[in-house]
């Protein structure tokens, strides 16, 4: 018998632009499917839930976390460091780990980094500047400051670029520089950035830009077999190696508006040429609400790394160059970058994630677009609300991939039993993927809580520990909740029949979405 399991997702779920004609129908912060189609889809669920899912991110149980606090120096064995002046050695590195521990909450520091190590190597740089940047208007103007500075080289990798009026600017900006002298090279996903006119690449081609699509569409453009479900979603600027970017924002004219958290204001005029014509009224005044951060230290060089080995596993025309760090160190944050491809045997961003809510002891704060994380996952955060860890959630009232959305809310009850608190963000359409644990473990980056992100994806999150960032992070978490509506028990308990059925059927695909 013909198998009719279908093929993993390959739609990006932050796609911003509509697809017209068709089946379904985008909108910026939801998924309008027929109610037709609709009826056929979640028939079809039940037949093809049988089918053979797509491989765990993990193999096998994670350890348990530790059973005491470790001191410095037992950490300082299980970590490898590199800080401004290149690696560590054992007496330093407990300094650094001391360094951060001093910040606040030293055992619970030490407990999370004794965590990570018992899951397997644990990289981490010393000596960085580490800034939050909320939403489009904070990120572009901070992106382009930088770009202007650039003396030698400029790395871009983005998910999507939308030829809109923030993507145009950046194209000005870089012809301008690779005039001026300056390398420049741009990856970008073909899938993700599937609206935009080849004009707008052939343009910053003919200004001497290296341009590079990954996994193209059109198998005659292929410069290697590839399957087609693996996107490269990590969104990523690196100038000089320098200073690095990295997190959910992509070059989209949805973040031109700051969201209704944050007050906002704009950039590049606010609108698209077009006004946003693809988005609704509601959708354009929402904005969406997304975070960054920029890197500066010794961290960078890992960003600077991971887009030169992307642009050589592609394939692509031309090589770049690997520029030195530069001297000195920027600050005195102890971080990690964490990447994760399709390749790996294990999903470095699941396990951090899935670790460090195993080894929470006082809270947990997760904001997510996409939550569809599976059972151990659930369980995970069950588990730590049941043992009086503070686990709070925000997550979307709406978004731009429906079914995840209602997978995630097919977890509520039972995490809502446990103790889990749960928000809905009102004002602006949820993209950001942050976590903070116990106010020392800080994450920002590309990756989602969905099985998209932890198999299919190439995926990078910028982790930062100890306790001065985490509080800007709880800042930033809270502001968020204060825009949110909290999910009751008892009310979500007596919700429609129609949406419990699209919440049962779309778990039924959750590690399919």
């Amino acid at each position: 018998m013909t198998s009719t399991c279908p093929p993993s997702r390959s739609t990006p779920t932050d796609r911003p632009k509509p697809t017209p004609k068709r089946w379904w129908s985008w909108k910026r912060g939801a998924l309008s499917i027929h109610p037709a189609t609709l009826l056929v889809s979640l028939c079809a669920a039940v037949g093809m839930a049988a089918c053979a899912t797509p491989a765990p991110p993990m193999q096998g149980p994670l350890p348990e976390p530790p059973a005491s606090t470790p001191s410095a120096a037992q950490v300082a064995r299980q970590v490898d460091v590199v800080g401004a002046k290149g690696v560590l050695g054992p007496q330093r590195r407990e300094q650094v780990i001391q360094t951060a521990a001093a910040q606040g909450s030293a055992d619970l520091l030490k407990r999370h980094l004794a965590a990570m190590a018992g899951v397997g190597d644990v990289d981490l740089f010393a000596n960085n500047d580490a800034r939050l940047l909320i939403d489009g208007p904070a990120t572009f103007e901070a992106m382009f400051a930088t770009i202007q500075k650039a003396r030698r080289q400029i790395l871009l990798e983005s998910y999507i670029i939308e030829d809109a009026e923030v993507a145009r600017k950046l194209a000005e900006l870089l012809i301008q520089r690779r005039q001026q002298g300056v390398k420049v090279a741009v990856i970008y996903d073909a899938i993700g950035s599937l609206s935009t006119q080849e004009a707008y690449f052939d343009r910053m081609r003919q200004a001497g830009i290296a341009i590079c699509a990954f996994n193209p569409v059109n198998p005659l453009k292929s410069r290697r077999y590839h399957d087609i479900t693996e996107r490269d979603h990590r969104k990523i600027l690196v100038v000089d190696n320098d200073v690095g970017f990295t997190g959910g924002i992509n070059i989209s004219a949805v973040y031109s508006s700051g969201s209704g958290s944050f007050g906002g204001g704009s950039f590049g005029g606010g609108k698209s040429r077009k006004k946003l014509a693809d988005a609704s009224k509601e959708e354009q005044q929402r904005g969406w609400r997304d975070t960054m951060i920029q890197v500066r230290g010794p961290a960078v060089q890992a960003l600077h790394d991971m887009v030169l080995q992307t642009w050589k596993q592609q394939a692509c025309e031309g090589a770049l160059e690997a520029l030195p760090p530069p001297p000195g160190g920027a600050g005195q944050q102890l971080m990690r970058i964490v990447p994760s491809t399709p390749q790996d045997k294990e999903n470095r961003i699941y396990t951090l994630l899935l670790g460090s809510i195993r080894a929470a002891q006082r809270s947990v704060y997760l904001t997510m677009a996409y939550f569809a994380p599976g059972q151990d996952m659930v369980d995970a955060l069950t588990a730590a609300a049941e043992r009086g860890v503070d686990v709070q959630l925000i997550l979307p009232s709406k978004s731009d991939f429906s079914p995840v959305m209602h997978a995630g809310r097919s977890h509520y009850e039972r995490l809502l039993k446990s103790g889990v608190k749960i928000h809905e963000l009102q004002d602006a359409v949820l993209h950001a993927k942050t976590a903070v644990i116990d106010g020392v473990v800080s994450t920002v980056g590309s990756s989602n809580m969905d099985w998209r992100s932890f198999v299919h994806n190439n995926e990078v999150n910028a982790v930062v520990l100890g306790e001065d960032f985490g509080s800007a992070m709880t800042v930033m978490f809270l502001k968020d909740r204060s825009a949110s509506r909290t999910i009751d028990l008892d009310t979500w308990k007596h919700r429609p029949l129609l949406q419990r059925g699209k919440e049962y059927f779309s778990s039924l695909l959750e590690h399919w979405w």
